[in-house]
């Protein structure tokens, strides 16, 4: 029986290994603080492998996920509830998302109406936040809503206000 010489089996093993060290590096990011909840678990199992053309990439927090290399999206759950607001409220999917763009070129989107919250950044300079976010939203979509954004006209009643009559 012949053995295999050890240059042989370093070599073998440089090979096995050079394709891990071509992988991005593991993203780091902190979790938010209601991060363990079991909704957080149920949105996190759900969550899609690529964004557009952007692959997931590993990270080292719990209920986070990020996208591209570089990161083009952040996904954070577990956030505590921002309330009411004066931002800006869109529905995607089902979802109700509110939209930071105080630091652009990066968007923050907000869930609203769900617990737990859950936060996805996006620099538009690599994908459109409508298609961060709808790529998103069906994995949100597993906590129900407890509340919904209101419409302008919700608010004013809809339609014009007249004065009363006598």
């Amino acid at each position: 029986m012949r053995t295999r010489s050890p240059l042989l089996a370093l070599a073998v093993a440089a090979l096995a290994i050079m394709p891990l060290a071509a992988c991005a590096p593991t993203v780091p990011l902190e979790a938010a603080p209601e991060a363990n909840s079991v909704a957080c678990a149920e949105i996190s199992v759900r969550l899609p492998q690529t964004i557009g053309e952007l692959d997931r990439r590993s990270t080292n927090a719990q209920a986070t996920a990020a996208w591209g290399e570089p990161t083009a999206v952040i996904y954070r759950c577990g956030l505590p509830d921002l309330g009411p607001s004066d931002l800006p409220c869109f529905d995607v999917d089902g979802v109700d998302w509110l939209l930071d763009e105080s630091d652009a070129p990066q968007y923050v989107f907000t869930t609203y109406g769900r617990t737990p919250t859950t936060e996805v950044i996006v620099d538009i300079t690599y994908i459109a936040g409508a298609d961060a976010v709808r790529a998103i939203s069906g994995a949100v979509a597993a906590t129900p809503a407890e509340a919904r954004c209101l419409a302008t006209t919700d608010v004013f009643g809809g339609g014009t206000v007249a004065p009363e009559t006598e």
